[in-house]
């Protein structure tokens, strides 16, 4: 019964910022690897991020060059996507899933997933 509830998104030009939030509610949502995939018109769903408890269970994808970074609020059941540098390929609906397996949240497999949040960077 984990129920994930993203949001944050928006409308920025090229080279701003976005703070997405990802909020886990239910009894076991503080045991669960969260994480962030994105998707855009015409191509696949895409892995972000993912984080688990702990700060030694963070995953990022190759794209993301140290331009975003995930962080985790344990006490309010939060995950946060930092979004830095922003540019028009970075566009697309962002989804927050979760699993209590880490590779399957990696992999697109989570158990859990949100409606998402669209992210839009224009030039």
């Amino acid at each position: 019964q984990v129920q994930l509830v993203e949001s944050g998104g928006g409308r920025v030009q090229t080279g701003g910022s976005l703070r997405l939030s990802c909020v886990a509610s239910g009894d076991t949502a503080s045991t669960l690897t969260m994480g962030w995939f994105r998707q855009s018109p015409g191509e696949e769903r895409d892995f972000v991020s993912a984080r688990g408890i702990g700060t030694g269970s963070t995953y990022y994808a190759d794209f993301v060059k140290g331009r975003f970074r995930i962080s985790r609020d344990n006490t309010k059941n939060t995950v946060y996507l930092q979004l830095n540098d922003l540019r028009p390929e970075d566009t697309g609906i962002y989804s927050c899933t979760a699993d209590r397996d880490p590779m399957a949240t990696v992999a697109g497999h989570g158990a859990y997933w949100g409606l998402g949040t669209q992210v839009t960077v224009s030039s």
